[in-house]
């Protein structure tokens, strides 16, 4: 990649993370093209987004599939016709088994610190709800390298946020994607610069400086 990145957003749902990458893209402030939108679910509102900017879109229900390899093969088949740099989850809740060229090219974000509060069913508010059930005092959120298992691949970078005593799901969820919409386009830069490596012993390497990763929306004290 050479100072713009060619992605292709996987979505199952409400596509919040697709809106607001388009619109990090279209202030300049994400270096960044989307290629292709892949769906996992028929008739979902994340879909209005690329209708809208002209962005071809394809939908791929998981429930017409029986088995996970023969719906990672009809993404797979699709994600080859745009070739891209990245291909960025953004809401996808169904596992992709992905080929081999594409590993070290797949990324996700997590409303939470991993490795806590990982794994199947753990998204959206189900997060949110098990952080502030477990009385934690920081939460946040991480980009890491998909891999084969969910929310298990090796993290890129994350951002702290404080969990207030007060907090409901409701504030919390919006603090975090506070720092999810500001972090999220910040790793692709570093992908459109060629600075995200993935050594041979699975260690996530960046070249040149990292911002600190706590992050305080609003002016709150920790």
């Amino acid at each position: 990649m050479e100072g713009r990145a060619r992605l292709a957003v996987l979505i199952s749902g409400g596509g919040t993370t697709l809106k607001n990458l388009l619109e990090h893209i279209k202030a300049g402030t994400c270096r960044a093209e989307v290629v292709c939108v892949i769906s996992s679910r028929e008739g979902v509102k994340g879909l209005d987004y690329p209708r809208e900017a002209g962005i071809p879109w394809f939908v791929v229900s998981r429930k017409h599939f029986k088995r996970t390899r023969e719906f990672s093969d009809a993404v797979t088949k699709i994600l080859r016709q745009f070739d891209p740099d990245l291909v960025v989850f953004g809401g996808f809740l169904s596992l992709y088994l992905f080929p081999p060229e594409y590993h070290g090219r797949l990324i996700n974000i997590h409303p939470a610190l991993l490795p806590g509060f990982g794994g199947k069913g753990m998204y959206g508010d189900h997060v949110h709800e098990a952080v502030l059930a477990a009385g934690c005092k920081v939460s946040g959120c991480s980009v890491h390298f998909v891999d084969e298992v969910y929310d298990h691949g090796p993290i890129i970078a994350q951002r702290v946020v404080p969990v207030m005593p007060e907090d409901t799901v409701e504030t919390l969820r919006d603090r975090v994607q506070a720092v999810e919409r500001e972090l999220y386009p910040e790793v692709i830069n570093w992908f459109a610069d060629g600075r995200v490596h993935l050594d041979g012993s699975g260690k996530v390497r960046i070249a040149g400086r990292v911002p600190p990763i706590i992050s305080v929306p609003g002016g709150i004290t920790p």
